[in-house]
């Protein structure tokens, strides 16, 4: 293992959520919005989202900056991150296959959206999340820098502190006692863990 071969998988984890996303991208276009909540607030969250597990990731990625930043590579450290990566893929992949349709990159309710309960959502009501939560352990695990490995921890952690309320909110609103009795069997990130 070396810092080039855990580069090599982080720009692996990213072009692996590029290619899972934009088929369901393309497909829930087709499907009008019935209610959105959507708006600066939530285009600020997806923009320091980005940059913590893009922007600046690949900056170091492709730089090494900022070298200052650095700390020494761990094989087995960046074999964690490895491991972590490819749940990672696969988590995102079974909530993308899940939602069908019902997905979107913003909070927004599809026309003739239903409650997804099945598959990876039967025991865990946000399994995309748990997959970015794993991307930015993988990350900080990879890449050994303190900025660049630890930004996607504190950007999809922003994202996900700020909106994981409202999202809940917005389901409560739409699916109103089918989401409470959802909620109640249901963890939001890890099973078992309430």
């Amino acid at each position: 293992m070396t810092p080039t071969i855990a580069k090599a998988v982080f720009v692996f984890l990213a072009a692996g959520w590029y290619v899972i996303r934009v088929p369901h991208a393309r497909r829930s276009r087709r499907t009008p919005i019935s209610r959105s909540a959507r708006g600066m607030r939530e285009i600020v969250l997806l923009l320091i989202s980005l940059t913590g597990l893009g922007i600046l990731p690949f900056i170091y990625v492709v730089t090494g900056f900022p070298r200052i930043a650095s700390h020494p590579f761990q094989p087995a450290v960046a074999g964690m991150g490895i491991l972590l990566a490819i749940g990672s893929l696969i988590m995102f992949y079974l909530t993308h296959r899940a939602l069908g349709r019902n997905w979107s990159v913003t909070l927004e309710v599809r026309e003739r959206h239903k409650l997804v309960t099945e598959g990876v959502y039967e025991r865990v009501r946000h399994p995309m999340y748990t997959a970015f939560w794993m991307w930015a352990l993988a990350q900080a695990l990879l890449l050994p820098n303190w900025v660049a490995g630890f930004s996607g921890m504190i950007g999809f952690g922003t994202l996900y502190f700020f909106r994981v309320g409202q999202e809940e909110r917005l389901m409560l609103d739409t699916f109103g006692d089918q989401y409470r009795a959802y909620m109640a069997r249901t963890a939001r990130l890890v099973p078992w863990i309430l």
